[in-house]
Protein backbone atom coordinates (compact mmCIF):
# COMPACT_ATOMS: atom_id res chain seq x y z
CA UNK A 1 0.00 0.00 0.00
CA UNK A 2 1.25 4.10 -0.59
CA UNK A 3 2.03 6.17 1.84
CA UNK A 4 -1.14 7.83 2.92
CA UNK A 5 -1.20 11.69 2.33
CA UNK A 6 -4.98 12.52 2.90
CA UNK A 7 -8.13 11.20 4.29
CA UNK A 8 -11.22 11.91 2.32
CA UNK A 9 -14.75 12.13 4.24
CA UNK A 10 -17.89 11.31 3.48
CA UNK A 11 -20.76 13.41 5.24
CA UNK A 12 -23.89 12.19 5.95
CA UNK A 13 -23.42 9.18 9.01
CA UNK A 14 -20.08 9.70 8.71
CA UNK A 15 -19.00 13.26 9.99
CA UNK A 16 -22.89 14.57 11.02
CA UNK A 17 -26.10 12.65 12.38
CA UNK A 18 -27.84 13.15 9.92
CA UNK A 19 -29.44 9.69 9.18
CA UNK A 20 -30.58 9.79 12.78
CA UNK A 21 -32.81 13.08 11.85
CA UNK A 22 -33.89 11.24 8.59
CA UNK A 23 -34.63 8.29 9.99
CA UNK A 24 -37.11 9.80 12.47
CA UNK A 25 -38.33 12.64 9.76
CA UNK A 26 -39.09 9.40 7.45
CA UNK A 27 -41.33 7.60 9.83
CA UNK A 28 -43.08 10.93 10.52
CA UNK A 29 -43.90 11.26 6.92
CA UNK A 30 -44.61 7.19 6.28
CA UNK A 31 -47.34 7.25 9.28
CA UNK A 32 -48.67 10.35 7.59
CA UNK A 33 -49.28 8.29 4.16
CA UNK A 34 -50.18 5.74 5.95
CA UNK A 35 -47.15 3.14 5.05
CA UNK A 36 -46.10 0.80 7.47
CA UNK A 37 -42.55 -0.56 8.96
CA UNK A 38 -40.91 2.16 7.00
CA UNK A 39 -37.85 1.59 9.45
CA UNK A 40 -36.99 -1.35 7.72
CA UNK A 41 -37.61 0.31 4.56
CA UNK A 42 -35.21 3.27 5.42
CA UNK A 43 -32.07 1.42 6.13
CA UNK A 44 -32.43 -0.64 2.91
CA UNK A 45 -32.72 2.75 1.15
CA UNK A 46 -29.35 4.09 3.00
CA UNK A 47 -26.88 5.66 0.78
CA UNK A 48 -28.64 4.51 -2.45
CA UNK A 49 -29.91 6.66 -5.56
CA UNK A 50 -33.06 7.95 -6.18
CA UNK A 51 -33.84 5.66 -8.62
CA UNK A 52 -33.14 2.98 -6.56
CA UNK A 53 -34.97 4.48 -3.44
CA UNK A 54 -37.95 4.37 -5.75
CA UNK A 55 -37.47 0.62 -6.58
CA UNK A 56 -37.18 -0.27 -3.09
CA UNK A 57 -40.50 1.43 -2.08
CA UNK A 58 -42.49 0.71 -5.38
CA UNK A 59 -41.49 -2.90 -4.62
CA UNK A 60 -42.57 -3.06 -1.03
CA UNK A 61 -45.59 -1.00 -0.93
CA UNK A 62 -46.89 -0.72 -4.95
CA UNK A 63 -45.98 1.58 -7.88
CA UNK A 64 -48.85 3.63 -6.16
CA UNK A 65 -47.20 5.58 -3.98
CA UNK A 66 -45.79 9.09 -4.30
CA UNK A 67 -41.77 8.41 -3.84
CA UNK A 68 -41.35 12.40 -4.24
CA UNK A 69 -44.53 13.03 -1.62
CA UNK A 70 -42.15 10.94 0.81
CA UNK A 71 -38.97 12.61 0.51
CA UNK A 72 -40.62 16.20 0.09
CA UNK A 73 -42.09 15.68 3.15
CA UNK A 74 -39.25 14.38 4.98
CA UNK A 75 -37.15 16.85 3.63
CA UNK A 76 -39.54 19.51 4.94
CA UNK A 77 -39.42 18.04 8.36
CA UNK A 78 -35.36 17.77 8.06
CA UNK A 79 -35.50 21.39 7.33
CA UNK A 80 -37.53 22.22 10.33
CA UNK A 81 -35.31 20.11 12.72
CA UNK A 82 -32.35 21.68 11.49
CA UNK A 83 -33.19 25.15 11.79
CA UNK A 84 -34.76 24.49 15.08
CA UNK A 85 -32.83 22.33 16.88
CA UNK A 86 -29.36 21.93 14.76
CA UNK A 87 -27.84 18.61 13.52
CA UNK A 88 -25.13 16.95 16.02
CA UNK A 89 -21.79 15.71 14.87
CA UNK A 90 -21.11 11.89 15.35
CA UNK A 91 -18.74 10.95 18.43
CA UNK A 92 -15.45 11.85 17.82
CA UNK A 93 -15.86 13.59 14.75
CA UNK A 94 -13.82 17.22 15.65
CA UNK A 95 -11.83 15.18 16.99
CA UNK A 96 -10.69 13.09 14.42
CA UNK A 97 -10.10 16.17 12.34
CA UNK A 98 -8.19 17.78 14.77
CA UNK A 99 -5.73 14.84 14.99
CA UNK A 100 -5.73 14.53 11.32
CA UNK A 101 -4.47 17.97 10.82
CA UNK A 102 -1.87 17.89 13.59
CA UNK A 103 -0.16 15.01 11.68
CA UNK A 104 0.06 16.72 8.49
CA UNK A 105 -2.56 15.05 6.94
CA UNK A 106 -4.89 16.60 3.74
CA UNK A 107 -8.21 16.44 4.16
CA UNK A 108 -11.33 16.30 1.55
CA UNK A 109 -14.88 15.63 1.45
CA UNK A 110 -16.78 13.78 -1.15
CA UNK A 111 -20.49 13.45 -0.10
CA UNK A 112 -23.65 13.18 -2.58
CA UNK A 113 -25.60 16.25 -0.84
CA UNK A 114 -25.40 19.48 -2.63
CA UNK A 115 -22.62 21.89 -2.12
CA UNK A 116 -24.78 24.95 -0.68
CA UNK A 117 -26.04 22.42 1.99
CA UNK A 118 -22.22 20.40 2.68
CA UNK A 119 -21.28 24.44 3.39
CA UNK A 120 -23.83 25.57 5.17
CA UNK A 121 -24.00 22.40 7.43
CA UNK A 122 -20.34 22.21 8.02
CA UNK A 123 -20.07 25.75 8.89
CA UNK A 124 -22.62 25.78 11.50
CA UNK A 125 -20.51 22.91 13.11
CA UNK A 126 -17.47 24.78 13.13
CA UNK A 127 -15.59 22.29 10.73
CA UNK A 128 -15.67 23.12 7.32
CA UNK A 129 -12.22 25.24 7.43
CA UNK A 130 -10.97 21.32 8.20
CA UNK A 131 -11.03 20.68 4.89
CA UNK A 132 -9.23 21.87 1.64
CA UNK A 133 -11.54 20.44 -0.83
CA UNK A 134 -15.22 19.89 -1.31
CA UNK A 135 -16.56 17.47 -3.72
CA UNK A 136 -20.28 17.37 -3.89
CA UNK A 137 -23.13 15.40 -5.60
CA UNK A 138 -23.93 18.88 -7.68
CA UNK A 139 -20.57 18.36 -9.50
CA UNK A 140 -20.94 14.95 -11.04
CA UNK A 141 -22.73 13.00 -13.14
CA UNK A 142 -23.03 10.04 -11.53
CA UNK A 143 -24.06 9.24 -8.15
CA UNK A 144 -22.28 6.65 -5.68
CA UNK A 145 -21.61 3.86 -6.40
CA UNK A 146 -20.33 5.33 -9.33
CA UNK A 147 -16.56 6.06 -8.41
CA UNK A 148 -16.60 9.38 -9.67
CA UNK A 149 -16.90 11.58 -6.65
CA UNK A 150 -14.09 9.88 -5.57
CA UNK A 151 -12.07 9.86 -8.42
CA UNK A 152 -12.69 13.60 -8.37
CA UNK A 153 -12.03 14.12 -4.80
CA UNK A 154 -8.50 12.60 -5.20
CA UNK A 155 -7.68 14.03 -8.75
CA UNK A 156 -9.10 17.84 -6.53
CA UNK A 157 -6.05 16.74 -4.01
CA UNK A 158 -3.73 16.31 -7.04
CA UNK A 159 -3.16 12.81 -5.54
CA UNK A 160 -3.45 9.55 -6.36
CA UNK A 161 -6.72 7.60 -5.34
CA UNK A 162 -4.33 4.88 -3.62
CA UNK A 163 -2.69 7.60 -1.10
CA UNK A 164 -5.92 8.15 -0.05
CA UNK A 165 -8.12 6.53 2.80
CA UNK A 166 -11.76 6.97 2.03
CA UNK A 167 -14.02 6.92 5.17
CA UNK A 168 -17.67 5.72 4.24
CA UNK A 169 -20.45 4.27 5.94
CA UNK A 170 -22.52 3.42 3.09
CA UNK A 171 -22.71 0.53 1.28
CA UNK A 172 -22.30 2.53 -1.94
CA UNK A 173 -20.09 4.57 -0.74
CA UNK A 174 -17.54 2.22 -0.41
CA UNK A 175 -18.12 0.29 -3.80
CA UNK A 176 -17.71 4.23 -5.12
CA UNK A 177 -14.25 4.52 -3.18
CA UNK A 178 -12.62 0.88 -4.00
CA UNK A 179 -13.79 1.50 -7.40
CA UNK A 180 -11.83 4.52 -7.63
CA UNK A 181 -8.97 2.51 -6.33
CA UNK A 182 -8.94 4.86 -3.11
CA UNK A 183 -8.18 2.94 0.48
CA UNK A 184 -11.78 2.45 1.62
CA UNK A 185 -12.36 2.62 5.82
CA UNK A 186 -16.19 1.59 6.67
CA UNK A 187 -17.44 3.33 10.39
CA UNK A 188 -20.35 1.76 10.03
CA UNK A 189 -23.35 4.20 11.44
CA UNK A 190 -27.33 2.31 10.97
CA UNK A 191 -26.16 -0.41 8.57
CA UNK A 192 -22.87 -3.34 9.41
CA UNK A 193 -20.97 -4.08 6.25
CA UNK A 194 -22.23 -7.48 4.73
CA UNK A 195 -19.32 -10.14 3.28
CA UNK A 196 -19.70 -8.29 0.21
CA UNK A 197 -18.24 -4.89 1.71
CA UNK A 198 -15.96 -6.47 3.96
CA UNK A 199 -14.09 -7.42 1.37
CA UNK A 200 -14.07 -4.53 -0.51
CA UNK A 201 -12.68 -2.18 2.91
CA UNK A 202 -9.39 -1.88 4.24
CA UNK A 203 -10.54 -1.80 7.60
CA UNK A 204 -14.08 -1.56 9.22
CA UNK A 205 -13.99 0.16 12.43
CA UNK A 206 -16.51 0.38 14.95
CA UNK A 207 -16.39 4.09 15.71
CA UNK A 208 -14.19 7.15 14.54
CA UNK A 209 -12.41 6.84 17.68
CA UNK A 210 -10.70 3.27 16.70
CA UNK A 211 -9.99 4.36 13.21
CA UNK A 212 -7.82 7.53 15.38
CA UNK A 213 -6.60 4.70 16.88
CA UNK A 214 -5.41 2.74 14.24
CA UNK A 215 -3.45 5.31 12.64
CA UNK A 216 -1.85 6.44 16.19
CA UNK A 217 -0.20 2.86 16.31
CA UNK A 218 1.08 3.15 12.79
CA UNK A 219 3.27 6.12 14.07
Amino acid sequence: MKNIKAVIFDMDGVLLDTETICQKTWAIAAEEMNLSNINETFLQCLGTTKIETTRIIHEKYGNHVDVDALMKRSHDLFTEVENTQGIDLMPYAKETLEYLKSKGYRIALASSTRGETVRRQLGNLGILHFFETLTTGDMVKNSKPDPEIFALAAKSLGLEPAECYAVEDSFNGIRSSFGAGLVPIMVPDKIQPTEEIKKMCYKVFPSLKEFVDFLKEKE
